[in-house]
């Protein structure tokens, strides 16, 4: 049979396997073999010179013709091999050297069906796109590829490109359906358009790199050439560097790594971007105050008057850097130079208090430089310890940017918001900031850009924090802590009348005299406008009267006379008080009761409501309680049923009702032990019937067995107790020692009770007769 075009499925014939090795053939893919042995013997068995040729133990191979042979240079025999149709193996024998298949022919259908033809024309699509880029073969073969009109036969051409992997080849030879050949040829097409594309724009990337680079160098040449017809020529940057390297006053490690990174200066061709890199280290490198310092004021009186000056009050804080001052003195009398151990103060206490100016005015009396950091939502480490040179933007750490800023490696460094570092995948800053703030370690400190060591031991750090819970154990154990806990309203009228009032006066464009506010006047702002540890707040609202008779003499600046306001015209000025008068006029009710808190923002009071519904002797709480807290409503209602029981009012209060005991202002958190006595007030009033007396809070850890514990922040939760209104207020007495430091307005106008038990606790806020109420013996 030599006309394959006319053969059908039902063609079987036997011939002799010609095994290929390496790859398989599809039809029309023409072939020169080596004539070795096995192909001579192949080649006598067959019979019209046909084979079946295909890879060994393969189901699907091809039927073949043996062209002419033909003798190469060498001497050795080279034979044509002409694939023709498709075949697929029945059965196999051998005889004598020879494999004999069986073979059933499938050659493609005559008509190609709707589909096989569009994607003849898709497959005729891509190759257009494809085979152009192999000029001048690709054109010849564009025009070939248009006079098949078979689809099987198309795809049988794409089999034969070089290109094509041994197993996509394979894939395609078994594919008897059309369709299923077509969509591998297409794929491999249009895999082979976009490695074409990728590779242009690779190489078109590199020329154009090239060209800049090459433009660069000639725009370099051309700059040095107009630098040195104007007297300015530079030189050589390696020179300008050493140059800079040489008169900067580097210490040895810094200067030995200064004069590596010279060296691979020198060695790196120009134009290279490895040298914007070296330069810009060698930049930081050199502008580092690695042995600049200022010299410290050791003026005692001196620096007690710009603290006075600058702040009221604060007495502990001030005394604080009088004695470090002192110790710097008295060093410098002995001839010693080393820098004070144990220097990293952390002031504590809630916002508008002075924290942050504090520290200008320590670094004023110090007549040091002052730089400010802020930790406030941080969380990457590399923020403190800089990032690595070979990334890309990599910069110094924010302690190395703040000495470069501030020129000297001895300034006033505040680490404002400490209690706000976070930590994420990024790292942890506060382990950062623990080699730091220790003054055992920080003279040796690595930042990763610099990579060389930092002397941060002459640095005096400072920092900031509202609260203390959140900072780190290992890091809040470094920090000298100094709490400021917020002024009282006489203070606060000292420090309106000698720092606010001039301030706002300044900024609203007021001179002396054109505002006037009396004493009287700055108090009812404190009481009726302002409830808070600070003088934030007062200062707006001073702020906002300024601006209204800024207005008034914009508007009239040549019949302006001065303002005075008085305690009435402060409705006309700021409106209504807006004060929270409900928290004091407590509705006379049983059931109620006032506790007191600290928060970030400082003291605060605590309203509670507890009421008796009907229900199965649930406990019932409300208001974001967190887990302490819970317990302790827990161990104020077994305490307040153990009371009610020996007062003989009921045996069993919660049988058939349920007590809710709600903390208003749900949205705020609230946790900890300290509103245990108050809870268990606010129950047994409830459950007596009796009225908690007006104006009174208190604060307390309650036991099981009655006894009343000491809690923390008994200073910030007085003085929110005196700012809110109250009059009296119950204390553990373990917690009298936590009087001492207390401001003497506090003393005269709170009224202080110190308890031991909830005998004391009930016998006063319900006016039971003590005695009665004892739990504990």
């Amino acid at each position: 049979m030599s006309d394959f075009e006319q053969a059908t499925v039902s063609h079987v014939m036997t011939l002799p396997q010609l095994v290929l090795e390496e790859s398989p053939l599809v039809p029309g893919m023409d072939v020169t073999i080596l004539v070795t042995p096995d192909v001579a013997d192949v080649i006598q068995a067959a019979k019209n010179s046909e084979v079946f040729a295909s890879l060994r133990d393969a189901r699907i191979g091809v039927v073949a013709q043996f062209g002419p042979t033909q003798r190469i240079p060498d001497g050795r025999l080279v034979v044509q091999l002409i694939p023709r149709v498709r075949a697929e193996v029945i059965e196999r024998t051998q005889r004598d050297r020879v494999v004999y298949v069986s073979v059933m022919l499938r050659p493609d259908p005559q008509q190609p069906t709707e589909e096989e033809e569009e994607l003849r024309r898709e497959l005729l699509a891509a190759l257009e796109l494809w085979l152009p880029q192999f000029a001048p073969i690709g054109v010849a073969l564009i025009e070939r590829a248009r006079a098949i009109r078979s689809p099987g036969a198309l795809a049988d051409l794409v089999g034969r490109a070089p290109q094509m992997p041994v197993e996509t080849r394979e894939r395609l030879l078994n594919a008897l359906d059309v369709k299923e050949r077509l969509h591998i040829a297409i794929d491999f097409v249009k895999e082979q358009i976009s490695i074409s594309r990728a590779r242009e724009k690779i190489e078109e990337e590199i020329k154009s790199a090239a060209a800049k680079a090459q433009r660069e160098y000639f725009l370099r040449e051309q700059l040095k050439a107009i630098k040195k017809e104007l007297g300015e020529d530079l030189g050589d940057p390696v020179e300008h560097y050493r140059q800079l390297v040489e008169q900067a006053d580097l210490p040895d490690h810094v200067r030995e790594q200064a004069e590596k990174e010279l060296t691979r200066l020198a060695e790196i061709p120009p134009g290279s971007p490895e040298t914007s890199i070296i330069t810009t280290y060698l930049d930081w490198l050199v502008s580092m105050p690695w042995k600049k310092s200022t010299e410290d004021q050791l003026d005692l009186d001196n620096a007690r008057r710009i603290l006075d000056e600058d702040h009221y009050g604060l007495e502990e804080v001030k005394e604080r850097i009088i004695e470090y001052l002192a110790i710097r003195k008295l060093k410098a009398l002995k001839g010693e130079d080393s820098p004070t151990q144990g220097q990293i103060l952390a002031l504590v206490g809630p916002p508008g208090v002075g924290k942050t100016s504090l520290g200008q005015s320590i670094a004023r009396a110090l007549g040091r430089k002052f730089v400010r950091m802020s930790l406030g939502g941080l969380h990457d480490e590399a923020e403190i310890r800089g990032h690595r040179r070979t990334y890309i933007g990599a910069m110094p750490g924010r302690i190395a940017q703040g000495l470069r800023r501030a020129g000297s490696n001895n300034p006033v460094f505040m680490l404002d918001e400490i209690d706000k570092v976070g930590n994420d995948w990024r790292g942890d800053p506060s382990s950062a900031l623990l080699e730091i703030l220790d003054p055992a370690q920080n003279s040796h400190f690595h930042d990763n850009y610099l990579d060389v060591d930092l002397d941060l031991s002459k640095v005096l750090f400072i920092a900031t924090a509202n609260v203390l819970e959140t900072i780190q154990p290992a890091l809040r154990d470094r920090l000298e802590i100094i709490r400021i806990d917020g002024y009282t309203t006489s203070e606060k009228v000292k420090i309106a009348e000698n720092h606010l009032i001039k301030r706002q006066l300044r900024e609203n464009v007021l001179a002396d005299g054109e505002l006037v506010l009396p004493p009287e006047t700055i108090e009812k702002i404190v009481l009726d406008y302002t409830r808070e540890a600070g003088v934030r707040e007062l200062e707006r609202q001073i702020g906002k009267i300024a601006r209204k008779v800024a207005a008034q003499k914009a508007s009239n600046p040549n019949g302006f006379s001065p303002v005075v306001v008085t305690p009435d015209d402060l409705s006309t000025y700021l409106g209504k008080p807006t004060n929270r008068k409900d928290l004091i006029e407590r509705l006379p009710v049983p059931g109620t009761c006032t506790g007191l808190a600290v928060t970030a923002i400082g003291g605060d009071v605590l309203t509670i409501e507890a009421v008796r519904v009907p229900g199965s002797g649930q406990l019932i709480l409300t208001g974001q309680l967190g887990e302490v807290m819970q317990e302790s409503a827990k161990i104020a209602l077994t305490l307040a049923r153990s009371v009610v029981q020996k007062l003989g009012i009921n045996e069993n209060p919660l049988n058939g009702y349920d007590i809710h005991v709600h903390f208003p202002e749900g949205a705020i958190p609230k946790d900890g032990p300290s509103a245990g006595v108050a809870i268990t007030t606010a129950l047994v009033s409830l459950l007596t019937g009796k009225v908690v007396i007006p104006k009174l809070a208190m604060t307390g850890e309650v036991t099981l067995q009655g006894r009343v514990l000491a809690v923390g922040g008994i200073k910030q939760k007085l003085m929110a107790a005196h700012r809110y209104g109250y009059d009296k207020v119950i204390i553990p007495a373990a917690n009298e020692i936590d009087l001492d430091d207390l401001p003497q307005e506090i003393l005269n106008e709170l009224q202080i009770i110190k308890v031991s038990n909830i005998d004391e606790v009930l016998s006063i806020a319900l006016e039971l007769e003590p005695g009665l109420a004892k739990v504990a013996e």
